[in-house]
C-alpha cells in the first residue's frame, strides 16, 4: 500500500489487476464482464491474462439532480434498480424525480446496449465463473445493481475486481458476492479518478474496438 501512488492509465490498472486474479487463469468458461465504458479497458487486460471471455454488461448511475456525480442508485440490463437509501434519506429525494431519473438513464442504457452489442446475443452465464470488472468504486452503486442482475441468472461464482476502491465500499461486498478483489483501497480515497494519471473518458469507439480485439486475441 505505501509504494501505491497512480495508476499510468485502465490498461495500466487492468495488468495490475489481473495479477491479482491469476488463480482463474485458464479457468474453463470465464467470463469477464466489464462495465462501460471505462471498465472495459479494465476488463480487456484482465481477459487477456486470464484466458477469459470478455463482454460487457449495461449499468447507468442514477445521479442526483443538481448533484449528478452523487449515485442515488443505479439501473442494469433486465430491468433492475437497485437505491442507495441512505442518499435518498438524506437528501429527501421525491419518488418522481427518481422515477424520472431512471427513465432518462434507461434510454441510454437502451442506446448503449444497441451501440455496443448490436445483433450480438449476451453471454451465457449461469454455471460460469464471471468476473465484473469497472476502473474503481466509490459508492458501488452502479457495481451493486450489476451484481443484484447477473446473481439472477445463477452464475458458478460471482466475483467484483477493481484496481482501486473506497476501503468501505470494499468491505461491504464481501457479503454480496462470492469473492471481491481491490488491488488498492488507499485512504484517504476521495474519487476514483485520482488514483489515474490519465482518466480521460473512454469512447464508445474504443469500448467496441477493444471487444473485438479481445474477440480476435489481438494484444494492445
Amino acid at each position: 500500500m505505501a509504494t501505491f501512488t497512480r495508476f499510468r492509465d485502465r490498461y495500466d490498472a487492468g495488468r495490475v489487476l489481473a495479477a491479482r486474479l491469476t488463480s482463474y487463469r485458464g479457468r474453463t468458461g470465464l467470463l469477464v464482464l466489464a462495465l462501460p465504458r471505462g471498465g472495459v479497458p479494465v476488463g480487456y487486460e484482465v481477459a487477456r491474462a486470464l484466458g477469459g471471455e470478455l463482454d460487457v454488461f449495461l449499468v447507468r448511475k442514477l445521479g442526483v439532480p443538481g448533484h449528478e456525480e452523487l449515485a442515488m442508485g443505479a439501473i442494469a440490463s433486465g430491468g433492475v434498480r437497485v437505491l442507495n437509501e441512505s442518499v435518498l434519506r438524506a437528501l429527501d429525494v421525491p419518488p418522481e424525480v427518481i422515477d424520472r431519473v431512471t427513465r432518462d438513464e434507461a434510454r441510454e442504457l437502451d442506446r448503449r446496449e444497441r451501440a455496443y452489442r448490436g445483433d450480438r446475443p449476451h453471454p451465457h452465464i449461469a454455471d460460469r465463473t464471471v468476473i465484473l470488472v469497472d476502473d474503481g468504486l466509490a459508492t458501488g452503486a452502479t457495481m451493486r445493481a450489476a451484481a443484484v442482475a447477473l446473481r439472477r441468472q445463477r452464475p458458478a461464482e460471482l466475483v467484483v475486481a477493481v484496481p482501486v476502491a473506497a476501503e468501505e465500499t470494499c468491505e461491504e461486498f464481501r457479503a454480496e458476492v462470492d469473492r471481491i478483489v481491490c488491488a488498492f483501497t488507499p485512504e484517504p480515497f476521495h474519487a476514483v479518478g485520482l488514483w489515474y494519471e490519465d482518466f480521460s473518458q473512454t469512447s464508445d469507439e474504443e469500448v467496441r474496438d477493444l471487444q473485438h480485439r479481445a474477440a480476435a486475441g489481438v494484444a494492445t
